[in-house]
């Protein structure tokens, strides 16, 4: 037991290891290509100047203004999307003939952009918070629901008929049978959703907002300022990845009980 944890402990420093070797082979390859390609610094900066304009955004802080209000949208948008699209998916999954009425629907809105509909939402509910919601709850909404529809009808018929010979009430089989069941596939959807949810806080920014990372970026493009967009979708990627990172360590701490046996030695230590 203590040989195959210190190999997996080696093997996830490893791993942490090659984060910071690729970042900065990353940071080589760009200055190797503006200085090969002779870029302006309009069309194409150079690491060094992007880093100092996030030091100066952050400085006067318009940059966590800004950061602020899309994660704002972000999790507001991912909590209604989650609420409403785990809600259905337990309805359509509980019954197969809401399920055939509803899915032609579901699918036909999964059909146009989101981006094609922005522009109606924004001018229907302003260019405030509310819109930038809808937008980012809309785009999480299907993964979410087909994860939930999926995660609820894996669970094995046997459990039923064992949780209705001990005589279990409906809440007992939700909360104790069926939840547990869904929640390793629903994080999964849930994973997808939260990266997701961050293109839909942008989107709806692009098309009409006057705060957020996505006006920022619009900002910088208009001023020819490529060092503000690069800090921009920068702060994107990094929202997106610390929304991932936070739901996998959930994930990882609610369902410890469904990992195998070394994958629980690892998450301890």
């Amino acid at each position: 037991m203590d040989r195959v944890k210190k190999n997996m402990n080696g093997s996830r420093k490893n791993h942490w290891s090659l984060i910071p070797i690729t970042g900065i082979l990353s940071i080589l390859i760009w200055y190797f290509v503006v200085w090969l390609g002779d870029f302006q610094a309009f069309i194409l900066p150079t690491p060094q100047l992007v880093w100092l304009r996030f030091i100066r955004s952050l400085d006067d802080g318009s940059l966590l203004r800004h950061f602020s209000v899309t994660l704002g949208e972000v999790m507001g948008g991912l909590a209604v999307g989650v609420f409403t699209a785990s809600s259905l998916g337990y309805l359509l999954a509980r019954s197969r003939k809401l399920e055939r009425i509803m899915s032609p629907y579901i699918v036909a809105s999964q059909s146009v952009p989101v981006v094609a509909i922005a522009p109606l939402l924004i001018i229907w509910f302003g260019p405030g918070l509310t819109s930038k919601v809808i937008i980012c709850s809309l785009i999480v909404f299907f993964p979410i629901l087909i994860n939930t529809i999926i995660g609820l009808r894996s669970v094995p018929e046997d459990l039923y008929d064992l949780m209705r010979s001990l005589q279990a009430n409906r809440w007992q089989i939700f909360s104790l049978l069926e939840v547990p069941a869904a929640l390793p596939v629903l994080f999964g959807g849930l994973r997808i959703g939260a990266t997701l949810s961050v293109i839909g806080a942008v989107v709806g920014e692009f098309v009409g907002a006057d705060r957020g990372l996505g006006f920022l970026i619009n900002v910088g493009r208009g001023q020819y300022d490529t060092s503000l967009v690069f800090v921009a979708v920068f702060s994107l990627v990094f929202m997106a990845l610390a929304l991932y990172g936070s739901i996998t360590l959930i994930e990882n701490k609610l369902l410890k009980w469904n990992m195998r046996p070394e994958q629980r030695i690892l998450n301890d230590t």
